[in-house]
């Protein structure tokens, strides 16, 4: 830990720690002295200003008495209502077409697509005891002829009562057990200013990538993981109850000006039309929400997945998005480096779990 300053000389060394988590010690009105910790900034000439946890403090360089720089506080952890909150947005955005309520808990089929939309997730309180609550989530996927499967935040008291209960981590789950939520928020730079009204027809968000609405689903589940198409596939893909989903397509250069002028641009599965990436989009409690990301094999590392992201803002932007929310596998490493890149951040992670035996 570094050495403080008190006097003149913790008056001197206030510019070189501007940036930096310090504890200050000052003298209030009356002649009292009080502590602040915080980032120290500048505010003007004379006065700097400590950003604490607990709001700005701004204090004149004559009353400081002492100084010294502090390690960065510990990252805090979301409260578990934030976490439940933004699984369910996450939920809303991907939705199973049987979706059967137990208390905070939901109970979820969709034809076996994606774990996601197939798992009982436990993120609040259930209402009933955890033991009937897992009880009732088997029997619901036995009645969907489905492998029992819990979705449940990491650590939260749901993950550690069914943990009680025997439930262990389902490592056969082919996507992954363990999943990053990432949040970010909107580039600035990606929100067009022509003061257009924004609709969900086709419409160009950059030389190489178009959005197009929901007609485009099967773009996304032209997907290499992706099964058969099916009445559940649509269904979760399209959400047909939320207001904006978009499915952003991303051609190769033979095919920019077909796709730009609105095209089939990769709508029909088995003809892609020179489709080279696509993800797909929804926008609820002012949440973009980007789900299914993909670049084909060969047109990786040259820009394609930052290109379709960037659209993916500006489209949300007008929509009345505030923030990024997506969901990768804690094994695809590939992804989260990218995702880390675009400035994406941790927020929580879920697990799927299974019963014993």
């Amino acid at each position: 830990m570094e050495r403080g300053r008190t006097g003149a000389a913790a008056v001197d060394a206030l510019p070189g720690l501007v940036g930096r988590r310090v504890t200050l010690r000052h003298r209030l009105a009356g002649g009292a002295l009080t502590d602040s910790v915080g980032e120290l900034a500048d505010a003007g000439p004379g006065t700097i200003r400590v950003d604490t946890r607990r709001g700005p403090v701004h204090v004149l360089a004559t009353d400081v008495v002492a100084v010294r720089a502090v390690p960065p506080a510990p990252a805090r952890r979301p409260s578990w209502a934030a976490v439940a909150r933004l699984e369910q947005i996450c939920a809303d955005g991907w939705p199973a077409p049987v979706d059967r309520p137990l208390g905070g808990w939901r109970l979820r089929a969709a034809a076996g697509f994606t774990g996601r939309a197939n798992s009982t997730l436990a993120a609040q309180d259930p209402g009933v005891p955890v033991a009937e609550a897992l009880a009732r989530a088997r029997a619901f996927a036995a009645e969907h002829r489905l492998p029992p499967r819990l979705q449940v935040p990491e650590g939260s008291p749901w993950h550690t009562a069914a943990l009680d209960h025997g439930w262990l981590p389902d490592d056969a789950h082919p996507a992954g057990w363990r999943v990053e939520v990432l949040v970010g928020g909107l580039d600035a730079g990606a929100v067009p200013t022509d003061g257009g009204v924004p609709t969900d027809e086709a419409v160009p968000t950059g030389r190489a990538v178009t959005v197009g609405g929901r007609e485009r689903w099967r773009v996304a589940a032209t997907e290499p993981l992706t099964g058969a198409f099916g009445a559940a596939q649509e269904h979760v893909l399209t959400a047909p109850e939320l207001a904006h989903v978009g499915f952003a397509v991303a051609p190769d250069g033979a095919d920019l000006d077909r796709t730009a002028a609105g095209g089939a641009g990769g709508t029909v599965a088995g003809d892609t039309f020179g489709t080279v990436g696509a993800v797909r989009l929804a926008v609820l409690d002012h949440h973009l929400y980007v789900t299914r990301l993909w670049v084909s094999p060969e047109h990786r590392r040259q820009g394609r997945a930052g290109t379709l992201m960037a659209a993916a803002a500006r489209w949300g932007a007008q929509r009345g998005a505030r923030w990024t929310v997506l969901q990768v596998a804690s094994h695809n490493a590939a992804a989260l480096g990218l995702y880390r890149g675009l400035g994406f951040t941790t927020h929580h992670h879920y697990v799927y779990l299974r019963p014993p035996g």
